[in-house]
């Protein structure tokens, strides 16, 4: 049976792997994208299972027009970096919203990404703010599923593309964090994840840890991904009062904020699945190592320079 399903931030990274997922496995979701933004949806317009509508998802009203019609609503809209109030917007308020109309439509399933370690006394905003954002979803009644990803990686991801590029540039990679435990997960895991749950409908409510099957530290990390771009360099942890000046630092150079202090603090609790709660295997999935997701993408290529380069990442051979 055909799904009408409409996607909060379906041109983001996660957004776009979702996307190719549900046209691979053909037109059982019809995806209907909310986006201020259509140019970033651009190598999206070829897929005949999606339609991309401009709208502000932070305006009510358009956000009631845009889901009115829908049986499914996917959000996927997050941030890393803002003030309080940034993170309050994106990932209370708007929450908050989607709940308080899906109920009132009638919407039969909310399918939701949130982030493994949200809790309410979490150490940084942006995990804090997740937990808040799940907790508005539940007190709506609309049957939810959420996924909580570690960090996710894959052809366009931010993390490890840039510690591919800063070992293409520098000699020694500074880290902050250098200790933090996470457990990477592959951006087409999560998405089949996004696939099953939607397909699944209420059936498939409940939280999952999102997760792959290899638990690393930062720095293990971050010397993957030199390793797998040819750009190996050594890491040096920073020490504690470093690494609180660097991300001081980092805020408030221009341009992108590459790490911030509320990124510190949520580096504090490890990004590692629990006991409390399903994982992707009871959604039928087998998650990738990187290695794996690697070899699958197209990481044997010789001239390959880091990882932005994986364009087949979205490609369904």
């Amino acid at each position: 049976m055909e799904r009408r399903v409409v996607v909060l931030g379906g041109t983001g990274f996660i957004g776009r792997a979702y996307a190719w997922r549900c046209a691979a496995h053909g037109l059982s979701q019809q995806l209907t994208i909310l986006t201020r933004s259509p140019v970033r949806g651009a190598n999206l317009r070829p897929l005949s299972c999606v339609t991309l509508v401009e709208c502000d998802v932070n305006d009510a009203k358009n956000l009631s027009r845009a889901i009115a019609d829908a049986q499914v609503v996917v959000n996927l809209v997050g941030i890393l970096h803002g003030r309080d109030e940034d993170f309050q917007r994106a990932h209370i308020d708007l929450p908050l919203s989607i709940g308080e109309l899906s109920r009132v439509y009638g919407i039969e399933h909310v399918v939701h990404v949130s982030a493994l370690g949200a809790a309410t006394d979490a150490p940084s905003m942006y995990l804090r703010s997740k937990a808040a954002g799940e907790a508005a979803l539940q007190r709506s009644g609309v049957p939810l599923s959420v996924l909580r990803p570690s960090v996710v990686f894959g052809a366009e991801d931010h993390l490890l593309n840039l510690f591919a590029s800063l070992q293409a540039v520098l000699p020694v990679v500074p880290l902050a964090g250098a200790h933090a435990r996470l457990q990477p997960v592959w951006v087409r895991d999560v998405a089949q994840a996004l696939w099953t749950c939607v397909n699944s409908g209420p059936a498939a409510a409940g939280v999952y840890e999102a997760v792959g099957p290899h638990v690393l530290t930062l720095r293990e990390l971050v010397r993957c991904a030199g390793r797998l771009s040819g750009r190996s360099r050594p890491v040096w942890p920073l020490p504690e009062a470093l690494a609180w000046a660097q991300a001081w630092l980092l805020e408030h150079l221009p341009g992108p904020t590459l790490m911030s202090r509320d990124n510190l603090r949520s580096l504090q609790v490890d990004a590692v699945a629990s006991s409390h709660f399903r994982t992707l295997q009871a959604l039928g999935i087998t998650p990738a190592s990187i290695e794996q997701a690697w070899a699958q993408e197209g990481g044997d290529r010789a001239q390959m320079v880091g990882l932005q380069r994986w364009r087949a990442a979205h490609r369904e051979r």
